[in-house]
């Protein structure tokens, strides 16, 4: 049986641009449709800031596999038991927030990969085989080829040490949380503020070394989105579900109301 979403995992890591749906407050299986149809290729399932169980986690996945949707699940810091089981009922992903070092790194490519890579233990058959998985050998080869394992740099020391996490067998992409980084740094919100491109450059030098993925969250407006995908992002969350709900429906009751009312007489 193929891996469900191998298309939307490969494009990913092909150096296309792809863009996130951040998953903070929906719950329904219609939300990876609804993603898919706005143009989004893959799901941000927020377990760190949201308030959503692992059941919830698990449905908004199963439901994603088949639209080729790829769903990702950011888990907290240390959270290495979250991230296993989002890995074991449906996840093609895992994103971790501040890790800060390569041995942090290290260790959840031990916790999220199969043997030879990694300890991770096995579940069964799995839902990203649609249940129906490969030998147990080749299921998880492929598991460990192809899931993404994403460590988000959000301080100063991790971007000092971007060059030997990027190094690691195991990692696939480097991802930036602007709004940590810059909080980090004492200047709160100034996602274009020249320490943080310097630190945007740098993080994106050694993933070019190492043939990792660059990504990006935290960066919505037009201007500083463009510079730094020009400087190699590929990976970018580009919003979330409140976020864009928000503008949406401000939007229309903006332009309902400027509509002009004739008076009665």
């Amino acid at each position: 049986m193929t891996l469900l979403a191998i298309e939307g995992l490969q494009r990913i890591r092909s150096g296309r641009l792809t863009l996130g749906f951040g998953v903070h407050h929906l719950r329904g299986a219609a939300v990876p449709l609804l993603a898919k149809a706005a143009g989004y290729d893959w799901l941000f399932i927020d377990s760190e800031h949201g308030a959503i169980s692992t059941q919830e986690i698990s449905q908004l996945c199963l439901a994603a596999l088949p639209t080729g949707i790829v769903p990702i699940v950011r888990v907290c810091r240390g959270a290495l038991d979250e991230g296993a089981r989002a890995l074991d009922n449906g996840a093609l992903g895992i994103i971790v927030p501040h890790v800060d070092t390569a041995n942090e790194a290290r260790i959840l490519v031990e916790a999220f990969r199969f043997h030879p890579m990694g300890h991770r233990s096995t579940g069964g058959a799995p839902a990203q085989f649609a249940f129906r998985p490969p030998a147990a050998l080749e299921m998880q080869r492929i598991l460990n080829t192809e899931l993404l394992l994403i460590p988000m740099i959000e301080t100063p020391q991790a971007v000092e040490n971007a060059e030997s996490i990027a190094a690691l067998e195991g990692i696939d992409a480097l991802l930036i949380g602007t709004n940590d980084l810059a909080l980090e740094m004492g200047i709160a919100g100034q996602i274009g503020h020249e320490r943080v491109q310097t630190a945007y450059r740098q993080v994106a030098e050694a993933c070019r070394r190492h043939n990792k993925i660059f990504a990006m969250g935290g960066v919505y407006d037009q201007e500083w989105a463009s510079r730094y995908i020009g400087m190699g992002v590929r990976m970018v969350l580009a919003g979330n579900d409140h976020g864009l709900l928000l503008e949406a429906a401000a939007s229309r009751t903006n332009f309902l109301r400027r509509i002009p009312i004739a008076e009665e007489s």
